[in-house]
């Protein structure tokens, strides 16, 4: 039964031995040969390539960034908190077309509307479920007038889950605040669209 078995680390041919056989390298027989290779082997090979590493990594260029005070360069298409613009008028941009409602995959939002005066409608509540939400940016896709964005910012951490349902105050609130970067991060990709 044992010869039947195949050890995968025998040679196939002439060569039965397995790799790294001791018995195919000749072994030293006295304690000079025992130490030289030893260091050579230990001391000269091992060694030598640990501190060429070492030396490698301590002279090359540092890619740490000291995360709270230094913050590393974030995409134009970044997807973050999400955000209500205005007009330069500051009136409100959302027309109440409710498309980004119907195309959340998450059903995190939910709008409310109203006719004006003038016959148009506007949002008397516009609510979106950050725990819901996947930050998928297809409200931000649907939107015809680019009301509502996902804007740059990624520090939006909370205590209560309470602070994750976000109104229409705090969401123009957040459009006026990343406005100049929402703008900017919409012209830039403004050729991709």
């Amino acid at each position: 039964m044992e010869g039947n078995q195949r050890s995968f680390a025998v040679l196939s041919g002439k060569d039965t031995k397995p790799i790294g056989d001791p018995a195919q390298r000749e072994i030293p027989k006295d304690l000079a040969g025992v130490l030289d290779e030893s260091a050579q082997t230990l001391f000269l090979t091992e060694m030598m390539r640990g501190l060429n590493l070492t030396l490698k990594a301590f002279f090359d260029q540092k890619v740490t960034i000291n995360y709270p005070f230094e913050k590393g360069a974030i995409s134009t298409r970044f997807r973050g908190e999400h955000a209500l613009r205005r007009y330069p008028t500051g009136e409100e941009r959302c027309i109440a077309c409710k498309l980004c409602e119907a195309v959340c995959p998450a059903q995190a939002i939910t709008i409310e509307a109203e006719e004006r005066e003038d016959g148009s409608r506007r949002t008397t509540r516009y609510d979106i479920d950050m725990t819901k939400c996947i930050y998928c940016g297809f409200c931000q896709e649907a939107c015809p007038v680019d009301a509502i964005v996902e804007g740059p910012n990624f520090e939006f951490v909370t205590e209560t889950h309470e602070e994750l349902l976000y109104d229409k105050q705090k969401l123009l609130d957040n459009g006026d605040r990343w406005e100049t970067e929402i703008a900017s991060n919409l012209k830039a990709e403004s050729l991709y669209r």
